[in-house]
Order: structure tokens, then sequence, then C-alpha cells
């Protein structure tokens, strides 16, 4: 197994430590919830990490190309989803998002299934970025409520428009050849 893969599985393994730690907090800003952010803020970068170490020493592995961008759902959404039960992210908002990433693994798969690789593009990244940002500042201020509106305005912006670019830009997959 590469290196890049043990830090993607690292990265599945601290899912549940983010979680206990939120539950643990109570949702105020304590102790708990600071090392709930400091967790998450470790398992988000090591997902920069782990791709610029695939790259750049060649470890880039189907197993990987599998698990990392499954890790990063994972992790965004176990977050989103405590956020959720305490109120500070609407449910609709995570439907969003949910209903975003099914869909485009669906077309990823049908497109597979087509001969064709979609590349993760451009505002996907961006969608994950930011919205591992802006979890980050509500984790660090989770009652300041124009915060939280900012942050799932941004989330939800994001996640439909790299949702609605796939489709617009691999579409076509769909049809088959």
């Amino acid at each position: 197994m590469t290196l890049a893969s043990k830090i993607t599985i690292l990265r599945v393994v601290l899912i549940p430590v983010v979680m206990v730690l939120m539950y643990v907090s109570g949702g105020t800003a304590n102790l708990w919830l600071w090392l709930a952010l400091a967790v998450f803020i470790i398992a988000s970068l090591s997902d920069y990490v782990d791709g610029f170490i695939a790259r750049k020493y060649n470890q880039v592995t189907d197993f990987g190309k599998f698990l990392d961008p499954l890790a990063d759902k994972l992790l965004v959404i176990a977050v989103m989803t405590v956020f959720c039960q305490w109120g500070l992210m609407p449910a609709w908002a995570l439907m969003i998002v949910l209903t975003r990433e099914f869909a485009v693994t669906g077309l990823r798969l049908v497109a597979v299934g087509n001969g064709t690789v979609i590349a993760a593009g451009w505002s996907g990244k961006v969608k994950t970025a930011s919205t591992m940002v802006g979890l980050c500042f509500m984790m660090a201020f989770p009652h300041i409520g124009w915060l939280g509106i900012l942050v799932n305005t941004v989330i939800v912006v994001t996640t439909v428009y790299s949702g609605v670019e796939y489709f617009v830009q691999n579409g076509k997959c769909l049809i088959g050849k």
C-alpha cells in the first residue's frame, strides 16, 4: 500500500474522531469543539497531502482514485450532519449536497462504463475547498448566525454550480457511444 493511500485511510479513520469530539462538545465553543476543529483541519489538509504525494511520487492507484474522493465526501457530510442535528445547517442544504454527490458519482460510473474517465473539475475543487474552510469557521464560531447563513449559502451555491457544470460538460456520457 502506498503512502498516499495510507494518508487517505487516516482521513477516513479521523471522521468518527471528529464526530465524537463534536458530540462531546455539546455544540458549544469549548475545548472539545476546538479539538474537533483541529482534527478536521488535519483531515482536510491530508486531502492535499495525499494527492501531492500520489502525483509527485507516482503513487496514483485505482484504490486511491476510489477512496480519496469518498473520504472527502464522508468527512464533509459527517460534519454537516452534526451541524444539521444542532440546527446550524438546514436539512435541505445537506440534501442538496448529498444529491449532487450521488448524481456526480453516478455520472462518473456511467462514464466509466462507456470508457470515459471524468476528471475532477476546477469547480468541484473550489466546492470542496470552500466547504471545508466554511465548516472550519462554523466549528470555530458555531453560534454566530450570520456566519452560518454565509457558509451555508456558499456551500449550496458552489455545490449546485459544480454539479450543473459536471453535467453540462459530461452529460453526453449518459447517452453512451
